[in-house]
This record gives structure tokens, sequence and C-alpha cells, in this order.
């Protein structure tokens, strides 16, 4: 156990003299985005809709912000919601369930040539099937 609590510590080491860390976060309400300025100097921004647990959030909920002790995350009090730092960075803003959720949305709402030739085919078709009300079966005394 001992080993793999060394082995987890010296990888934290390692990241965090190759990756950068958040040095300060807040929520610019002019942008309307979530700033966050990173050890290296840069600032990133985000909405905050397109981050797992601050879609809807009001202004004063992604007002308090804090970091981590490694500088990995950040951490939003108001929200019970957090980010990684390194996923953001790939451009990761969620779960993997909630990302899929997001795309699936997306991809309903997709308008193009092809879905609606599919949807006409399938209209020439006779359309969706209708939903068969299934008949219970009662055990008669």
């Amino acid at each position: 156990m001992a080993d793999a609590y060394e082995v987890a510590n010296a990888r934290a080491r390692k990241r965090k003299v190759d990756a950068p860390t958040a040095t300060a976060a807040r929520y610019d309400v002019r942008l309307g985005k979530i700033v966050i300025t990173l050890s290296n100097g840069l600032d990133i921004a985000f909405p905050p809709e397109a981050a797992q647990g601050l879609e809807g959030a009001s202004a004063a909920a992604l007002k308090t912000i804090e970091i981590s002790p490694s500088g990995f995350g950040v951490h939003f009090p108001k929200l019970d919601a957090d980010v990684y730092l390194p996923a953001l960075l790939e451009g990761v803003l969620g779960s993997r369930k909630w990302i899929a959720s997001r795309m699936g949305a997306a991809g309903g709402k997709a308008k193009t040539k092809a879905k609606a030739f599919a949807a006409r085919q399938n209209g020439r078709l006779g359309g969706r099937p209708k939903k068969v009300a299934h008949a219970r079966k009662t055990a008669h005394a």
C-alpha cells in the first residue's frame, strides 16, 4: 500500500513540473466566462454552460471559486462542482456520460440533408410504429 502511495506522489510531483497549474480563477460577468490564470502566465476562459455542474448557474454562485492545493482543481463551493484542470486543457469539461448526453442532444437537433432524407424515407414506410398497449395477463379464479 505504501508503494502505491509513493508512486502516486511521484507521479503528482512530475505532473506539477510538466503541466501548468491554476494560480487564480474568477468569473468575469462582462464576458460571461470562467477565467483561470495558469502558472505559465496564460489565461484560459470558458462559458459555464460548457462545464458539467456549472450549466445554468447564477453569477452569484460562480463568483466564489477555490483552487485546490495542487493547483490541478478548481472548486465552486456554492454549486459543489469541480473542474479538473488537466482535463480542461484537453477540452474535457465533464464525465463521459455527461459529454455523451450533450453530444446526443446536439445530434438530435441537427438539420442535415441526410437526416431529412431518412425522415422522408421513414414516412413513406408509414412512419414510426404506433406504441401498442400490451394487455396484462390476469389470473382468473
